[in-house]
């Protein structure tokens, strides 16, 4: 006979009020998730994700002003990814440039190979424009989905012992991965109109080919030209692969909440419980794929997060 378990979940509301879900687009999920741990656990996974969209930001932002990254110039945009990575994973090393990152990864015990794998996909922006494969995409993935997803794994997975934090029992990379990779193809689906019309594709050539598909055409279906049937195909296709990881997170999830603290579990859900809530939206036969369709509102994600407390 299973015993269930009380759970007081009078922290969890309190803390579910203080939200200003009204800013929820300065608060993404995996922040909205984070403000379930103690203050300064919160903190640190606001300073790792403000570092990280820093970096990603300086790359993006200039593709789409520009379109591409010249040639003569990607070799600078690299040096600078690879020494604000360097700053912040090597003590000494112009470690005043990030102090507050550089300060957390101490303090949380972060490992080096989450920023350099996040590194590896920003140079990669750098230097191309775009995927052969969907195997190219996921390879990607690694860096700029799995490892900014660690960082909150491992934060969750972290057990306060005396004031002192001890790293996950688990795995972590492999925890974060089904989950990263999920949420990922959630996000390109839904970022499809912001995307191309700010000259950023994150749409695999292999599949853009085999149906019809190519830049010019996607982004006239972005600025509201009908979507084609070889559109629909192609999303189906990725909304396919999303759904094995979305399953396979599942487990995941099931498999280390055990190793959790009871915030740290109460957060996993609410962060897989904000992605799922955009996958269920997708409707690819008869979708409009618009920004308004495809992105809850602040007090849908509101009442989302209140479902996941109620059902905890």
């Amino acid at each position: 006979m299973n015993a269930t378990l009380s759970v007081d979940k009078t922290d969890f509301y309190r803390i579910f009020e203080s939200i200003d879900f009204g800013k929820v687009i300065d608060h993404p999920n995996i922040l909205i998730a984070a403000a379930f741990w103690n203050d300064e656990r919160s903190q640190a996974a606001r300073v790792c994700y403000k570092f990280m969209r820093y970096i990603d930001d300086f790359v993006d932002n200039y593709k789409s002003e520009h379109t591409t990254i010249e040639a003569g110039e990607q070799a600078e945009f690299e040096k600078h990814v690879n020494k604000w990575i360097d700053a912040v994973i090597y003590p000494g090393k112009e470690s005043d440039l990030f102090p507050e990152i550089t300060a957390t990864i101490r303090k949380f015990h972060i490992p080096a190979w989450h920023m350099q794998d996040f590194a590896r996909s920003m140079i990669y922006d750098i230097y191309h424009d775009g995927f052969t494969s969907l195997d190219a995409f996921l390879e990607y993935s690694k860096g700029a989905s799995v490892a900014p997803a660690s960082v909150f794994v491992h934060l969750c997975g972290l057990r306060n012992h005396d004031g002192m934090y001890l790293s996950p029992v688990f795995n972590v990379k492999k925890a974060a991965t089904p989950c990263a990779v999920f949420s990922y193809l959630v996000h390109i689906i839904r970022d499809f109109v912001k995307d191309h019309t700010h000259h950023l594709n994150y749409f695999p050539d292999d599949l853009m080919q085999k149906n019809g598909l190519n830049r010019e055409n996607l982004l006239q279906m972005a600025q509201g030209a009908s979507l084609t049937s070889g559109f629909r195909n192609m999303i189906a296709e990725l909304y396919a692969v999303a759904d094995h990881y979305r399953l396979e997170t599942v487990k995941v999830k099931e498999e280390i909440k055990p190793m959790l603290e009871v915030h740290s579990q109460l957060s996993l859900d609410i962060v897989f419980a904000l992605y799922d809530m955009v996958f269920e939206r997708i409707n690819v036969k008869n979708g409009s794929f618009t920004t308004t369709e495809l992105n809850p509102t602040a007090a849908e994600i509101r009442k989302k997060v209140g479902e996941v407390i109620e059902n905890f």
